[in-house]
């Protein structure tokens, strides 16, 4: 079983929503991210291991949601391999 497969989805939602959001105002910083990215212009290293930091969790909430989608190969006892 994977280590992904073992994290609890809602608490992996809430913190891909929190971390994913943070902070709320006056721009999420993942969407300024997102946008610097997409302008060119995101070159500072303090602004890339941002982009990294809040898009991590969302990432593996997306992961964790596509392996569920796919379905996972069950063992004779029923558990995920």
């Amino acid at each position: 079983m994977n280590f992904i497969d073992r994290m609890p989805l809602p608490m992996l939602l809430v913190g891909a929503v929190l971390l994913g959001l943070a902070p709320f105002v006056p721009q999420p910083h993942l969407v300024e991210k997102i946008g610097m990215l997409m302008d060119g212009t995101l070159s500072r290293p303090l602004d890339i291991f941002d982009l990294f930091m809040h898009a991590s969790l969302p990432i593996l909430l997306v992961v964790r949601l596509v392996r569920m989608a796919m379905g996972l190969p069950r063992d004779a006892d029923g558990r995920g391999s």
